[in-house]
């Protein structure tokens, strides 16, 4: 074998699914329910040996799967059943809510050993939910380098880099020829199991480039690093927000990326297996949050879902009694021309419908960086054309079929200027609303909905009964 071919084969490949039997797999790789009831009878019935066959060939992520489908009250005598197969690689891939509740009924020096498995990462993940009190007997369990590792994790803010990021990294000098590295590589036991380039460092342990494993083994050992490396890479402050992360991986298509301090020294790697479970979370956490909804995990305790979800409706009847009081500023008129009161929701309807639309993308751009500075006054341009175009086509459509309808051109013509009054609102919001939100650091998925709505609402009603009151309809 040579040389090459013998490095190649020492390096830690990813573990990949098994092959599973399609009486437990459907084809979305969804673990059939007969299957899951099959494994929680064998529990049920005290064969824990059957249950443990049954889950041997299954990927972690899907014993994962497996847990959450199980009942809450099943999910302690299944885990203690699947003993030796429930491991670290499971819990890391375990839904949070139910990892929660699972790390709630361990002993501290098993949470402790749990994590030490787990790079450093996965293992805060699992440390920094727990009470301040029990996260304190977690980390005293555990030994004093994988300690200090989590502890420097846990002073970084909550979803930022250094949460995110791993310690363990090659990071070579750039003085070291092409063979040192590879004799490195071989002869430490300690050293990173997955990586994917090696990180090369100044004396003062500043990043200065990168060099991919396929460069490494295509170049010759006499070779220096300083001639093969790639100068140009993307480093990630340690403080930087996890969506601003995943933006930078997903912008400069990275595999991997250096993590550094203030001071620009290499503290730690970001892979991008971390990256996507990242992507996932922030892309359903605005739709979310756009609802209401709160977290949206059918795994969340009840009680919290309720609380978040009432705070926001309480907020939305608040709005809804203000669009009450607008209508109620015109009673008089729907008192004498009731056909008011039939079609004022329409255009409060429509306006609300096109704000939500434009209020969809506009999060959406500020998520993803499109929308910045530069060109906020070109979006609002644009969201303007389109409110008016499509305010026009609405309101011509509901305006030539009222005048039909009812026999009353005039209330067709009222009805539809308002729709085009109120789609331009709606599209004025549902632009503004967010940006201005952003501009002042608040997160605008969480509380552009509510104004947005209010907007339309408000203006819908008023623009409607307003010019029905002046041109005299209900006279």
């Amino acid at each position: 074998m040579s040389e090459r071919d013998d490095f190649a084969s020492t390096l830690h490949e990813p573990e990949l699914p098994v092959s599973v039997d399609d009486d437990v797999m459907d084809d979305d790789d969804r673990l059939r329910p007969r299957f899951v009831r099959e494994v929680l009878d064998a529990v049920a019935d005290g064969d824990d040996e059957a249950a443990r066959g049954l889950v041997a060939e299954l990927h972690p992520a899907d014993i994962a799967d497996l847990i959450e489908l199980a009942p809450a009250d099943e999910r302690a005598d299944l885990i203690t059943a699947l003993a030796g197969i429930v491991d670290a690689d499971v819990y890391a891939e375990l839904n949070e809510h139910v990892r929660e509740d699972m790390i709630d009924e361990m002993e501290p020096q098993q949470v402790a050993d749990l994590a030490a498995q787990l790079d450093t990462d996965d293992a805060v993940a699992i440390i920094e939910d727990l009470d301040a009190e029990d996260q304190l007997e977690v980390l005293r369990a555990m030994e004093p380098d994988d300690r200090a590792a989590v502890e420097e994790a846990l002073t970084y803010p909550e979803e930022t880099a250094g949460r995110l990021m791993q310690r363990d990294l090659i990071a070579v000098p750039e003085h070291w020829k092409v063979g040192q590295v590879i004799d490195y590589l071989r002869s430490g036991d300690d050293l990173a199991d997955d990586f994917w380039e090696v990180f090369v460092v100044s004396p003062n342990h500043h990043p200065v480039g990168t060099c991919k494993l396929s460069t490494i083994l295509r170049s010759a050992r006499s070779k220096p690093v300083s001639e093969i490396m790639a100068r140009k890479q993307t480093l990630i402050p340690v403080d930087l927000d996890q969506e601003e992360v995943a933006l930078k991986f997903q912008k400069y298509a990275l595999i991997s990326a250096a993590v550094v301090d203030g001071s620009g020294r290499l503290v730690g790697m970001i892979t991008v297996d971390d990256i996507v479970h990242i992507i996932q979370e922030e892309a359903g956490e605005d739709v979310l949050l756009l609802s209401g909804a709160g977290d949206g995990d059918i795994n969340e305790p009840i009680a919290t879902t309720v609380r978040t979800r009432l705070t926001w409706l309480v907020i939305n009847l608040g709005t809804a009694m203000l669009a009450a009081s607008v209508v109620g500023l015109f009673q008089g008129e729907i008192a004498k021309f009731a056909l008011l009161a039939v079609l004022m929701p329409i255009v409060s309807g429509m306006g609300g419908n096109a704000g939500t639309q434009t209020l969809a993308v506009v999060v959406r751009a500020l998520a993803t960086n499109q929308l910045t500075d530069s060109n906020t006054m070109r979006m609002i341009a644009r969201e303007l054309t389109i409110a008016l175009s499509n305010g026009v086509a609405l309101g011509l459509l509901i305006g030539i079929g009222t005048a039909i309808l009812f026999d009353n051109p005039l209330l067709g013509a009222v009805i539809g200027a308002a729709m085009v009054i109120n789609n331009l609102i709606a599209g004025l919001a549902g632009i503004l609303v967010p940006v201005t939100l952003d501009r002042a650091r608040i997160d605008p998925a969480v509380s552009s909905a509510v104004f947005v709505t209010m907007a339309t609402d408000v203006m819908g009603f008023f623009s409607f009964l307003g010019l029905a009151a002046v041109t005299g309809l209900a006279g």
